[in-house]
C-alpha cells in the first residue's frame, strides 16, 4: 500500500501561512511513517480515513459498499472504477499492478470512496457517526466572533465532483467558512454533499443551536454610519455633486414650449432600437 496520496482538488483555497504549512508537512511525515510501521492488516478503509488531511471522513462500512444498489450510477463517473473497488475492499487484482498503474487506480480509488462516503453519511449509520465526529468538534469551530465559537458541519457547495473544495457550516450563523487547517482545504466537497449537514441537523434537532442575534455594528467615532454610506459608488459625507451644489443633472427648462422637442423624439427612439 502507498504511503501517498492524491490532493482532491476542487476549484479554490484560500491562503496560509508559511510556517503553519511546514508544521502541518512536519506532522504529515511523522503520521506516515507511523502508518508504515503499523499492522500491515489494516483495511484500506482504515488507512485512508486515517492520513491526515482526511480527519473530516468517517469509515464507510464494507457491507454499505458491497451492496450494488448503493453504488448506482458511480461506474460512470469514476475511471478504472472495478480496479478502485476492488481497492477499496481489499481485493487483490489477478494481475499485479505496475508502478504507474497503481498510482492512476489509487486516485479512482480516492474519488470512488469520497462519492460512496457523500451517500454513507446520509444513512442512519453513517449520520450517527458523523454526529460523534461533530460533538467531538472534530470538524471545527465557527470563525465568527458572535458564534462564540460554535462547532461546524463539512458541507459542499455542489454535489458534482471536482467543483469546489469543501467549506465548513456554522448552524449558529447560518453561513459557510473555509476549513481552519489548510490540509483540510484540498478535499472535494463532492464527498460531502449538499445536503449532508442539514439533514444532521433536521434528523438531531437537540443539535441545532439558538441563532445568534448579536450583529457587527460599524461605527466612526462612536457613531453609527448610516447604511447608505457603506453601499459602494455612494459619495463621502462631504463630496458635492457640483460646485453650486446644484444636482449633477440638470432638468430641462420649463419655459421651453413641449412642441418643440416633439418632433425628433420618434426618430430618437427608432434610433436606440437599432
Amino acid at each position: 500500500m502507498a504511503d501517498k496520496r492524491k490532493g482532491m482538488h476542487g476549484a479554490s483555497q484560500p491562503h496560509h501561512s508559511s510556517a503553519q504549512s511546514q508544521q502541518e508537512e512536519s506532522e504529515d511525515s511523522s503520521a506516515e511513517e507511523s502508518l508504515l510501521s503499523s499492522d500491515e492488516e489494516t483495511s484500506w478503509i482504515s488507512w485512508f480515513c486515517s492520513l491526515r488531511g482526511n480527519e473530516f471522513f468517517v469509515e464507510v462500512d464494507e457491507e454499505y459498499i458491497q451492496d450494488d444498489f448503493n453504488l448506482t450510477g458511480l461506474g460512470s463517473m469514476v475511471p478504472n472504477y472495478e480496479y478502485a473497488l476492488d481497492m477499496i475492499l481489499d481485493v487483490e487484482p489477478d494481475e499485479p499492478l505496475n508502478e504507474d498503474q497503481q498510482e492512476v487506480v489509487e486516485s479512482a480509488a480516492e474519488m470512488l470512496y469520497g462519492l460512496i462516503h457523500a451517500r454513507y453519511v446520509l444513512t442512519a449509520r453513517g449520520l450517527s457517526a458523523m454526529v460523534e465526529k461533530y460533538t467531538a468538534v472534530e470538524f471545527g469551530r465557527c470563525p465568527r466572533v458572535y458564534c462564540a465559537g460554535q462547532p461546524v458541519l463539512p458541507v459542499g457547495q455542489a454535489d458534482v465532483p471536482r467543483t469546489n473544495t469543501v467549506k465548513v457550516y456554522c448552524p449558529k450563523c447560518n453561513d459557510i467558512y473555509y476549513p481552519k487547517y489548510s490540509r483540510h482545504c484540498n478535499i472535494d466537497g463532492a464527498y460531502f454533499g449538499t445536503t449532508f449537514p442539514h439533514l444532521l441537523l433536521t434528523t438531531y434537532p437537540d443539535l441545532i443551536p439558538q441563532k445568534s442575534q448579536q450583529v457587527y455594528v460599524p461605527r466612526i467615532y462612536g457613531f453609527k454610519i448610516h447604511k447608505s454610506l457603506m453601499q459602494r459608488g455612494a459619495p463621502g459625507p462631504g463630496a458635492s455633486s457640483g460646485s453650486s451644489g446644484a444636482p449633477a443633472t440638470t432638468p430641462p427648462s420649463a419655459a421651453a414650449p413641449a412642441s418643440a422637442a416633439a418632433p425628433s423624439a420618434p426618430a430618437a427612439s427608432s434610433s436606440r432600437k437599432k
